[in-house]
C-alpha cells in the first residue's frame, strides 16, 4: 500500500511533522505554533499545497530546480537505472558507466582546462572535499604549511563543518565551535549596504584588494586558495561591481594561490551562461557544483578541478571519498538533466530572451517606495529594502525585520521569495515564460505594497 497516495487533512499533516520532523535553519517551536507548508506536487514553475494552492515558485525549490518541475524523462532516467544498476561505489579500483560518462560530460561543460571530476552527495560536501584537495594539492607540492583558505564574510558555501567554516555566515560559526582552524575572511562586496560614499567602482576595488592586504598578513607562504560564489546567493544575490573580479583574478594569479569558485547556485545557467566564472569572467582552479547539475531531481555534487591540480593530486592515494560519490542513478538524472538543457536550448533561451525580459521587469521595481536597489544576474535577483532609498537607510528595527514582513505577504499571495535579512531574492525555474514573470511579478509588487502599507503602520518608513 502506497501510504503518500490518500493523504490527511493539512492539520493532521502538520501535526505528524511537529512531532517528528527537525527542518533545516528553523525554530521549531516557532514552526511548530504556525505551521509548515505542505507541498503535495508541481509542475513547471507551480507548486500545489495540501490545501490547493498554485504557488509560483520564484526560488526553484532551494535555487535547483532549473528545468522545472515534473519532467518525466528525468523519472524515466531513474527508473531505468534503479532497474539496471541502482547502487555501486566508486572506492576499490571499480567505475560505473554513468559516473563516467557524468564526468566527461562535466569535462566538456566546464570551461577551461577543468577535466577532472571527484564526486560528492551535494555542494557542501563538495566544499569539504575542496579542502581536503587545496591541503593536499601543497603537500604533495612540497609546500603543507599553505594551508591557509580565504573565504568572504556572508559567503555561503554549505552547512557540514567544513562548508560552514568556509562560509562566512557568523550566526553558523556561532554554534558548533566554527570555523575550524585555517580559514581567513575578507569583507564582502556589497556596495548597497557597505560601500558608504565610494563609488561601485572604487568599492569594488577595495574590497578585492582586501584579498592582496589578507594575504599579506598571514603570509604568502602560507595561503592556499581563496573561495568564493560569482554571484553571492544566500548572502543575498550579491551582484558585485564590474571592478572586482578582475581584481580578484589578478591578485590569485600575483601570489600563485588557487582560485575556487563555488557554483553550486550559479552554476548550469543560473546566470545565462553555464557557469558564473564565465559570466564574471574568471578561471577557476576548482569549481564546486551541485544543485543545477540534476535541477534537484536527486542529490549530487561535484568538485571540478583543472588538468594541473588533477595531476599534482594523482602523485598519491587521495585518502577521502563518500559511499554515494558518482551514485549510478544520481549520474543517470543528472546527465538526463544535462541533455535537456543542451538539446532544448534552455541556457541560450535564458540569455537571449527570458533573462533580458526578466532585467527589465525586475529593475523597474526600483520606483517602489520601499525598494532602494534592484539586482540581478541572469535568473538570480534582488532588491534591497530601505525606509529611505536616498540615504540607503537601514530600517530602526533589528535586521531582517522589513524581509519577513515582505516574505510572509509573498507566501499569503501565493509566490514564493526568500528574504535575506532586508533584501528580498528570487531565482526561478529557468524554463519560466514571459507570461510566468509577469505574474511573479505582479505577485512580488502586491506583497511589496502591503508590506510597505505595514511598515508605514508600525512607523519603520522614513
Amino acid at each position: 500500500m502506497n501510504v503518500l497516495a490518500n493523504y490527511p487533512p493539512t492539520a493532521e499533516l502538520q501535526a505528524i511533522d511537529s512531532a517528528h520532523h527537525l527542518h533545516p535553519f528553523s525554530h521549531a517551536n516557532d514552526l511548530a505554533k504556525r505551521g509548515p507548508r505542505v507541498i503535495t506536487s508541481a509542475k513547471g514553475v507551480w507548486l500545489k499545497d495540501s490545501d490547493g494552492n498554485e504557488i509560483i515558485d520564484g526560488m526553484a525549490g532551494l535555487w535547483c530546480v532549473n528545468i522545472g518541475y515534473g519532467r518525466d524523462e528525468l523519472a524515466d532516467a531513474a527508473s531505468r537505472q534503479m532497474r539496471e544498476l541502482p547502487f555501486y561505489n566508486t572506492f576499490f579500483k571499480t567505475t560505473t558507466v554513468p559516473a563516467l560518462m557524468l564526468a566527461r560530460k562535466l569535462a566538456e561543460l566546464a570551461p577551461g582546462p577543468l577535466n577532472h571530476v571527484f564526486f560528492a552527495n551535494g555542494g557542501s560536501d563538495a566544499n569539504d572535499t575542496n579542502i581536503r584537495i587545496v591541503r593536499t594539492y601543497w603537500a604533495e607540492k612540497g609546500q603543507p604549511e599553505r594551508s591557509v583558505i580565504i573565504s568572504r564574510w556572508n559567503g555561503y558555501h554549505g552547512s557540514t563543518i567544513g562548508g560552514a567554516s568556509l562560509g562566512g555566515m557568523k550566526a553558523m560559526h556561532g554554534q558548533g565551535g566554527l570555523p575550524i582552524p585555517d580559514i581567513a575572511f575578507i569583507d564582502q562586496p556589497n556596495w548597497w549596504a557597505e560601500g558608504g560614499d565610494m563609488t561601485p567602482e572604487e568599492f569594488g576595488l577595495e574590497r578585492a584588494r582586501q584579498l592582496e592586504a589578507k594575504i599579506k598578513e598571514i603570509g604568502p607562504d602560507r595561503v592556499g586558495a581563496f573561495i568564493a560564489e560569482p554571484i553571492q546567493g544566500a548572502g543575498g544575490v550579491i551582484v558585485p561591481p564590474d571592478s572586482y573580479w578582475p581584481e580578484i583574478q589578478r591578485i590569485v594569479k600575483k601570489y600563485g594561490i588557487l582560485l575556487i569558485a563555488d557554483e553550486v547556485i550559479c552554476g548550469f545557467g543560473r546566470t545565462a551562461n553555464w557557469f558564473g566564472s564565465q559570466t564574471v569572467g574568471i578561471e577557476p582552479d576548482i569549481m564546486t557544483i551541485a544543485k543545477g547539475l540534476s535541477s534537484g531531481y536527486a542529490p549530487i555534487g561535484a568538485s571540478i578541478v583543472t588538468d594541473e591540480v588533477s595531476e599534482v593530486l594523482s602523485n598519491t592515494e587521495f585518502n577521502h571519498g563518500y559511499t554515494y560519490s558518482g551514485h549510478p542513478v544520481s549520474c543517470a538524472v543528472a546527465l538526463e538533466n544535462l541533455r535537456i538543457l543542451e538539446e532544448e536550448g534552455i541556457v541560450d533561451r535564458v540569455r537571449s530572451e527570458t533573462a533580458p525580459y526578466l532585467k527589465q521587469q525586475w529593475e523597474a521595481l526600483v520606483d517602489h517606495p520601499l525598494i532602494g536597489e534592484a539586482k540581478i544576474a541572469g535568473m538570480m535577483a534582488s532588491v534591497a529594502l530601505t525606509p529611505n532609498k536616498a540615504t540607503r537607510a537601514k530600517f530602526d528595527a533589528p535586521a531582517g525585520t522589513a524581509g519577513f514582513i515582505c516574505r510572509d505577504r509573498c507566501f499569503a499571495n501565493n509566490v514564493i521569495m526568500r528574504s535575506v535579512g532586508d533584501r528580498m531574492i528570487i531565482s526561478p525555474p529557468l524554463t519560466i515564460t514571459k507570461d510566468e514573470i509577469d505574474i511573479l511579478l505582479s505577485r512580488a509588487r502586491k506583497s511589496m505594497d502591503e508590506a510597505h502599507a505595514q511598515l508605514k503602520a508600525d512607523g519603520l518608513m522614513a
